[in-house]
């Protein structure tokens, strides 16, 4: 296989890539390489998708899934996320039954839901960026996790803007338009 310059990827490229373990984005073409999670971060994480998996499979209304798996934003000049959790839901003109996203070698469809734990590393700027990424390609809710404030933000995301629904800290539980009869306690994340 050719050498890639992974400083200038192409959409062509990045489907030519080798699989990568260590999690990163591509930012207008260049790959940005993340470091890797904290044990903490990954705590979260495994707590997050155990939450929202029972709550899936009690309401089988969509499916949770979790990085690392890109999500293109749009191809020229490339740009890529993954964000650490993210939620198609059924009922989705552009994707049919979910079982077809399987078959999808690479994502450019929108999650209804993305997920991001703050990393000490992430500054405010790029987060903010990250979420407008996803908000141009059409997510409708980001979830904003806090390990230090122990506290989880609901963004609403829209063509208008975005704006928070809820900030729910320790004690409370989270709620989601897009998740109706959610039961996740901020505490279960942290436990």
């Amino acid at each position: 296989m050719p050498e890639i310059d992974t400083k200038h990827l192409t959409f062509v490229d990045y489907l030519l890539l080798p699989t990568i373990v260590q999690r990163y984005d591509i930012i207008d073409g260049e790959m940005v390489m993340s470091p890797a999670p904290t044990v903490e971060h990954q705590w979260i994480i495994a707590n997050m998708h155990l939450a929202l998996a029972a709550y899936f499979r009690a309401n089988p209304r969509g499916i949770v899934l979790f990085a690392s798996c890109d999500i293109v934003i749009r191809r020229d000049p490339l740009r890529t996320r993954q964000p650490d959790l993210f939620i198609f839901l059924r009922g989705r003109e552009d994707i049919g039954d979910l079982e077809n996203l399987r078959r999808l070698p690479v994502l450019e469809i929108a999650p209804d839901i993305t997920i991001e734990i703050i990393s000490k590393s992430e500054t405010r700027p790029s987060r903010t960026e990250k979420i407008e990424d996803y908000r141009r390609i059409g997510v409708k809710e980001c979830w904003i996790v806090s390990p230090q404030g122990q506290t989880l933000e609901v963004l609403r995301l829209s063509a208008e803007g975005m704006q928070t629904a809820g900030l729910y800290g320790m004690g409370m539980r989270v709620q989601s338009e897009l998740l109706p009869g959610l039961e996740l306690r901020v505490d279960e994340l942290f436990a």
